[in-house]
């Protein structure tokens, strides 16, 4: 077993078994660290808990509610707006966020007076939302405060509202992958079902397992509703409440984030009979691809044919311009959940890049599976590692870049290594054709950035050039480039608009007519 120590934590023993260094022609099962299991005491971890996974992930995308916590201030704070869960309904969802502040006196007393107050205070505050979800945070469920109860009196008393209760509680579980799954199951143990939706199209989905991150999902709804796909309702990002309780007629259901979602999937599959397909938007390759498999399973593959054709046309030149000044560079993939396997191959074929080491937070073994299994070997594998860990393993491994979350990347450019934000993005969306060329001019930017260079400057003792003057990224990438290429008449950096999601709200599409016998109501489907 190739387990990687780290200097740093030889300390404690039980880190030997979380990280491996992949070897070539090397069998999975000997090459995957431990993972999904509870932080050990002495080593500080960089995880999320239960309630954040719950609340922070999946509810805060759902656009047309209010997301109120019950319980300390702090809870709510730290879940608000670090993500860029935009919307098209004025990004209602990170402007503002609810909570009851619990305090000690509320330990003791309990707090369910001030959840109903607070209740009825944020629909005042906010009369053209109807709809809610209380999370429950670890305070509120150690006191036993029920708020389910609580909520059927709102709803008895305000019969226009409706209110979903999240019982997440950050102990749930060893990371916020354990509230990932409470709020799925919950979200169709007690929501799905409720509503019966106008159907407008042969071919209907739900969008699972998204949460339009700068747009990302409405750059994925554009393709879809170029083919004629009817979006029933996307989980969560950008998604509305009511939409959302209408899954159960979807006749697929899309899944784009395993980690997080494949949990309604499978209920819904079981209950419903609705089939599972997962996709991957990452990458030109495996974009086709799943525009591809959408259209094959529908009989649409024209369709899907026709979008590959026109966005690759209009994109490769572009994406072959930053490939051809990124190869060869190194990164570490330190994304968090399935962006780990999204990514690790992609990013090697597609931008040349080399990886040099993938990691989890809070990813199941299939995750790093996944991951390990489509990065090079010699790559450093490592599941939840620390802050120390972090920083001995950039500085043996040096990477030109780090594409992970703020904490550790801003350790990283202490350190002098730039790194782009794979949670939140730095100027996405990521997703779609033109999307993974905003990605790759990213990385081009962080890694080729004059001022990055500056910071291998000691001003204290190095000795400063007085006769350089003014440095471009392209100065920088195309120093050692053939002619050939620094003059490619095809080849070219992006040109696309600098929000490139605007355009598509309120876009006009190919009006298909429908051919098949399709319920639109409920009496109808008896």
């Amino acid at each position: 077993m190739p387990y990687h120590q780290f200097d740093c934590s030889k300390c404690i023993s039980e880190r030997l078994h979380h990280a491996v260094d992949k070897e070539p022609n090397e069998n999975l099962t000997d090459a995957l660290p431990l993972g999904y299991l509870k932080t050990i005491p002495g080593t500080l971890s960089e995880r999320g808990c239960a309630y954040c996974g719950a609340k922070h992930v999946i509810g805060t995308p759902m656009k047309d509610v209010i997301h109120l916590s019950h319980g300390p201030i702090g809870c709510p704070y730290d879940t608000w707006q670090t993500k860029r869960y935009i919307s098209d309904n004025d990004d209602f969802q990170i402007k503002y966020t609810f909570a009851t502040g619990m305090k000690e006196k509320h330990i003791i007393f309990g707090a369910k007076k001030e959840l109903k107050e607070t209740i009825k205070e944020s629909f005042r505050a906010f009369p053209n939302i109807k709809r809610m979800t209380i999370y429950q945070t670890c305070a509120s469920a150690l006191i036993g405060d029920d708020i389910d109860a609580v909520a059927k009196e709102i709803m008895n008393e305000m019969p226009d509202v409706d209110i979903f209760c999240c019982h997440s509680p950050g102990f749930a579980g060893p990371s916020q992958s354990a509230g990932h799954h409470v709020i799925n199951i919950e979200w169709v143990d007690t929501k799905v079902g409720q509503v019966e939706p106008e159907i407008t199209s042969d071919y209907v989905i739900n969008y699972i397992g998204e949460y339009n991150i700068q747009g990302d999902q409405e750059v994925m709804q554009d393709y879809f509703k170029r083919m004629g796909i009817q979006v029933l309702s996307t989980f969560t990002g950008n998604g509305s409440y009511d939409d959302l309780r209408a899954m159960h007629r979807a006749q697929l259901n899309i899944l784009e984030c395993a980690r997080s979602a494949e949990y309604i999937c499978n209920v819904l599959r079981k209950r419903y009979g609705i089939p599972r397909m997962d996709i991957d938007g990452f990458g030109f390759k495996p974009m086709a691809t799943s525009l591809r498999k959408i259209g094959l399973f529908f009989g649409i593959e024209d369709r899907a044919e026709a979008i590959i054709e026109e966005e690759t046309k209009r994109w490769q030149p572009e994406l072959d311009w930053y490939v051809a000044r990124l190869k060869g560079k190194k990164i570490c993939l330190w994304p968090g959940g399935s962006k780990l396997w999204h990514w690790a191959h992609v990013v090697h074929d597609e931008l040349g890049l080399e990886v040099v080491s993938v990691y989890t937070k809070f990813g199941h073994q299939g995750d790093m599976e996944k991951g390990i299994s489509r990065c090079e070997a010699g790559a450093l594998a490592i599941d939840d590692p620390n802050e120390l860990e972090t920083i001995e393993a950039m500085t043996k491994l040096k990477p030109d870049l780090i594409a992970t979350g703020k904490r550790p990347g801003e350790v990283a450019k202490k350190i002098r290594v730039p790194y782009i934000n794979a949670h939140a993005y730095h100027n996405g969306p990521y997703k779609g054709f033109e999307g993974w060329v905003r990605f790759a001019r990213d990385i081009y930017n962080a890694i080729y950035s004059p001022i990055h260079q500056l910071s291998f400057v000691d001003i204290s003792k190095d000795e400063i050039s007085q006769d350089k003057g003014f440095v471009t990224r392209q100065m920088l990438s195309d120093k050692n480039l053939d002619e050939a290429v620094i003059k490619s008449g095809e080849m070219h950096e992006y040109t696309g608009e600098y929000d490139s999601v605007k355009k598509l709200r309120g876009k006009k599409y190919p009006q298909y007519p429908m051919t098949k016998k399709v319920n639109k109501k409920k009496e109808e489907i008896g």
